[in-house]
């Protein structure tokens, strides 16, 4: 269901891979759809001080590695993710669909040794590839819990610090995939919310129930997600870019062939490793949409999941979150995303898509 997962033989807590490219992170603050994003301010070229040595570096299709709030792997390394765990003063709250990370694992149980509240929701079905680092944390006085039986997984990627800011991805924490998979991350510190996203945290991690609040701009599982991204995609008139790794959901399938039939140039980038959605890919190409697609699980990997509405228009928007396009990921999972409205954002986003895109397979109708 969920393609590309750290193999159980992997070793606990492995080195992080060095990016393809390294880049000096843009620092910005920017005002999204009412929602305050902004970067860390850190240096990415010590991202490579946690590097594998006798990794080899993977091709990946080049493009910009940040653009104002937004952070675009594998080009510009999880350096920000580290220092932002390095800066916490009080508390921290991670949820992680799968860990296996030594340098974000060693600096969690620095931020407990130093007095920090760490807690940490790791999902109970990837038990294989979060044992190491649920017995390290265990052991370094993070406080560390499975994820609720209530979700068929919890995919989510968020961490919280200090009650004050968030970052969302949509890449897992899982070093050996940094040098080759495509993913996005944004930094929140809107209020509304990280309050939504704490709130969350707090149920979850204590195993209760509780119906997410949006905030400004949030976009959750198993509550709305679908519901949100079908009105991103109802609403487009010009355009839509798509990463997505799954497919197979049929409700979203045909919202975007029914964009396509009214005129819209619908584009997806995709995965489809052992052809595990040529079914897929072939309706939605009978039905207008344009699919490219990349299909070797060990080289450059698109693991983003991106919906981008009219780009270079007033109504412009933009997703960004763990939802994939399948019935579990939107109605089964605990995922969380936004969808935001910057330019600067957006027209990243768009270059990095055109590359994408053209070196991707093709699929003809």
């Amino acid at each position: 269901m969920l393609p590309r997962r750290v193999p159980a033989s992997v070793t606990a807590r492995p080195a992080a891979t060095v990016p393809v490219i390294v880049t000096a992170l843009v620092t910005a603050t920017l005002a999204l759809a009412g929602c305050k994003i902004q970067t860390s301010g850190s240096d990415l070229s010590s991202g490579a001080s946690g590097a594998a040595s006798g990794t080899a570096a993977t091709a990946v299709p080049s493009g910009p590695s940040t653009a104002g709030a937004l952070i675009i792997e594998p080009n510009a390394g999880f350096s920000p993710v580290y220092d932002l765990i390095g800066k916490a003063r009080t508390s921290i709250d991670l949820t992680m669909y799968e860990l296996s990370d030594h340098t974000a694992e060693s600096d969690l149980g620095a931020a407990a040794k130093r007095g920090v509240d760490v807690r940490v929701v790791l999902d109970h079905k990837e038990k294989s590839t979060n044992d190491d680092a649920y017995d390290y944390l265990r052991e370094h006085d993070v406080k560390v819990v499975w994820s609720s039986p209530e979700y068929e997984y919890t995919h989510q990627k968020t961490l919280v610090v200090d009650g004050s800011e968030a970052v969302i991805m949509t890449a897992n924490l899982t070093s050996q995939y940094y040098a080759t998979s495509r993913d996005f991350l944004v930094t929140d510190t809107s209020r509304p919310d990280v309050a939504a996203i704490t709130a969350v945290f707090d149920a979850d991690y204590a195993h209760h129930s509780v119906t997410p609040g949006d905030g400004q701009d949030l976009v959750w599982s198993p509550t709305d997600s679908q519901d949100q991204l079908l009105g991103l995609i109802n609403g487009a008139h010009h355009s839509l870019r798509i990463y997505s790794e799954e497919m197979g959901d049929a409700t979203i399938e045909k919202a975007l062939i029914a964009a396509a039939k009214r005129g819209v140039d619908v584009q997806v980038c995709g995965e489809n490793t052992d052809g595990e959605y040529d079914s897929d890919f072939k309706e939605l190409t009978e039905g207008g949409v344009h699919v490219s697609y990349y299909s070797d699980e060990n080289g450059f990997y698109i693991h983003g999941k991106v919906v981008e509405a009219d780009y270079g228009s007033s109504g412009a928007k933009v997703f960004v979150g763990s939802e994939n396009f399948s019935s579990a990921s939107l109605n089964e999972n605990r995922e969380l995303g936004l969808i935001v409205s910057d330019h600067t954002v957006m027209s990243a986003i768009a270059s990095d898509f055109s590359t994408d895109f053209a070196q991707g397979q093709k699929v003809s109708s």
